[in-house]
């Protein structure tokens, strides 16, 4: 198998630049002194996620039950299901313990307490519970200084459950791209999940976990005083969000689509492609960004950057392709029929969901095929 018998679109793993990622990140957070337990969210790819685990991580974190699954059965123990739960999954959550997974639940709220110490008397089940934080405006979580901190995690401990710590996650880090302000918002991510384990240890109530992350605090970070582990996914691959925000460049891009030259619109300078939005994903999440990739940005067949050149276009499974700026007067020379690109996705996550497998590029130039799965 080689890239030219390959049919497209396919989505290649660079795994020479995966490594180097998954070392780098594994090798700052060893000097920074804390346990890593990558979230697998992005690649749902069980010899990705070896690699993590074989560079130093320590469990993982999850975004599905069904993420949860099948790591299990792959023989990893270890896991956290960073969503809060929904009460209709804890019958999933219980088979998955009662079966010898070490699986950790989250939330947020009185009624999701509710639920899961009603469920866990009923079924005779010690849940551990880790209590989400607050520490932007992001997404979900309790304020650090909330009353409803304490009311949360007694209610748990009351219930009979077992509450293991405190998870945060600053999403809002996606949104700055300079070196200052990340440092700024990994502080506040660690000082706000610090001292939200803080009051609930002067409560007397337990608290061993400090869990933070999302991979440009992860990266930014000068210190992690107080935290006990960080969790972070998409450095695994990298893409061009977080190229934007500044933690990577595009030689660190390990994910990229292969796709194939069908067409030209000489007079509108397009190069056409058959890799569309289901290829590549609808994401535009580089859209508000300082530089808009619109939906990729394009290379040769063997990964270089061609400067000026982005996916400017989609429809379901023809790309446009066109120079940033002015027409390309020679883009059918440039960029002939049956040629093969490759592009580099705006979010990894949402580009590798498009596909059942990734076609792993090893240092040698060999093929091989990395099963990826899907759903809930």
């Amino acid at each position: 198998m080689n890239l030219q018998s390959l049919n497209t679109p396919a989505a290649l793993i660079d795994v020479t630049r995966m490594n180097h990622n998954i070392l780098r990140m594994q090798q700052r957070l060893n000097a920074l002194g804390v346990a890593f337990r990558p979230h697998v969210k992005t690649s749902k790819c069980q010899p990705v996620v070896q690699a993590q685990l074989t560079a130093g991580a320590q469990g993982i974190t999850v975004s599905t039950l069904k993420e949860a699954e099948q790591f299990f059965a792959a023989g990893i123990r270890d896991i956290v299901y960073a969503v809060g739960i929904a009460p209709a999954k804890l019958p999933q959550a219980l088979a998955l313990r009662r079966a010898g997974c070490d699986l950790k639940l989250v939330t947020d709220n009185p009624a999701g307490v509710d639920a899961i110490v009603a469920f866990g008397r009923e079924h005779d089940e010690v849940f551990e519970v880790w209590i989400e934080i607050d520490v932007d405006g992001h997404r979900s979580g309790i304020p650090p200084e909330d009353v409803a901190l304490l009311r949360v995690a007694t209610a748990l401990v009351n219930g009979g459950m077992r509450l293991g710590g405190v998870i945060a996650h600053a999403g809002s880090s996606y949104e700055y791209d300079t070196p200052e302000a990340l440092v700024q918002i990994a502080e506040q991510e660690r000082a706000g999940t610090v001292r939200a384990a803080q009051r609930l240890r002067d409560a007397g109530l337990p608290c061993e976990v400090v869990s933070v992350g999302s991979t440009p605090t992860a990266l930014a970070a000068e210190h992690l005083d107080g935290v006990t582990e960080v969790r972070a996914g998409v450095y695994v691959f990298f893409d061009l969000v977080m190229h934007n925000v500044g933690v990577s460049t595009t030689s660190e891009i390990a994910l990229s689509v292969l796709t194939t030259v069908v067409g030209h619109q000489r007079e509108k300078g397009w190069v056409v492609v058959d890799a569309g939005w289901m290829a590549m994903s609808r994401d535009r999440g580089t859209q508000r960004q300082k530089r808009d990739f619109g939906y990729g940005l394009v290379c040769t067949e063997n990964g270089e950057v061609l400067d000026g050149y982005l996916m400017t276009g989609a429809n379901q499974e023809h790309g446009i392709v066109s120079h940033d700026g002015s027409p390309d007067a020679d883009i059918e020379k440039r960029f002939p029929i049956g040629m093969r690109l490759r592009i580099l996705p705006n979010h990894a996550c949402a580009t590798g969901a498009q596909y059942p497998e990734y076609v792993a590029v090893q240092p040698d130039g060999e093929l091989t095929s990395w099963p990826r799965f899907h759903g809930w």
